[in-house]
């Protein structure tokens, strides 16, 4: 079976909707829309290893954006806001740094 290289118009949503699957699944934007594809048109599911969970603690708000929850352990949850929006602000300001080739 060969592989045709396409190009859809879809609705933002939609395309949104997929990348989140993809990424709280731990696939590839292609092997879910294959698989969604097959499903839509009733053709059986081709064998699929095993999928992995990339992180369990990514959650999906009410808005349709992804959440990621921290362990009680983790370094972020014993930080103040103003300590996380600094680490934040510094990690940008770093990666701002990196593409305009400076070293900082």
């Amino acid at each position: 079976m060969g592989i045709m290289k396409t190009t859809l118009d879809l609705p933002d949503e939609l395309v949104r909707e997929v990348k989140l699957r993809a990424v709280m699944q731990g696939r590839t934007i292609k092997d879910l829309v294959a698989e969604l594809l097959r499903a839509g048109l009733g053709i059986d599911a081709k064998p699929t290893p095993e999928q992995r969970v990339l992180n369990v603690h990514i959650e999906i708000d009410a808005d349709g954006f992804p959440a990621f929850r921290c362990l009680p352990s983790a370094p972020a949850s014993s930080m103040s806001v103003d300590e996380l929006l600094k680490l934040e602000q510094n990690a940008i300001h770093q990666e701002d740094l990196a593409r305009a080739g400076i070293s900082g």
